[in-house]
This record gives C-alpha cells, sequence and structure tokens, in this order.
C-alpha cells in the first residue's frame, strides 16, 4: 500500500514556510525517528516492548499528520509482538514517506 506524503508536505509547510532547506530536514527527522520505531518494533520480543514502541510511532505520526500511518501504529497496538505482516506494512509506509 503507497501512502501520500501529502500531509507530511502540508505539515511542514504549515510549520517552516517556504524555506525547502529546513523542509528536507525536518523529512528526513520524520523518517529517521519512523523508522527507529519500526526497528524497536521488529526486536520487539515482549507486549511491553512492541506497546511502546507502536505508540511512539503513533505519537511521532500524529505529530506530522501522517494520518496513514498513525492507522498502522494503531493496528500495531492491537496486534501482537513481531507480526511480520504489520511490520512489512509500515516499513513499506515510511519507505513511501522517504522517497518523495
Amino acid at each position: 500500500m503507497v501512502y501520500d506524503p501529502g500531509a507530511l508536505n502540508a505539515s511542514l509547510a504549515a510549520a517552516v514556510g517556504a524555506d525547502s532547506l529546513l523542509m528536507a530536514e525536518l523529512r528526513d527527522a520524520f523518517v529517521e525517528s519512523a523508522a527507529r520505531q519500526a526497528d524497536l518494533l521488529g526486536r520487539a520480543r515482549c507486549d511491553a516492548n512492541w506497546q511502546f514502541a507502536a505508540s511512539r510511532l503513533k505519537s511521532i505520526a500524529a505529530s506530522f499528520g501522517a494520518v496513514g500511518l498513525m492507522e498502522l501504529a494503531d493496528e500495531a497496538l492491537a496486534g501482537a509482538p513481531g507480526d511480520p505482516v504489520i511490520l512489512r506494512k509500515l516499513r513499506a509506509a515510511i519507505e513511501d514517506f522517504a522517497i518523495v
């Protein structure tokens, strides 16, 4: 599933205006933070670690208006630690944000 980064672009533009360098820096920070949480999800072996990483990912996504990623984080919160399906979806979504 491909996620439209339009909401992320709109959030960044609202925060920094026309400063394209700052927008790129913030986008990179978003992608790096989201990828870090997805990595932690992939390494989680207990419910507490899984829930913590999924909650952090949801917060990061919410901060940047990435609604689709928030929904995936909710899916992870409802799932079991190490669920390979949700991990694939999360990684693909984060990669979609990184491409733009």
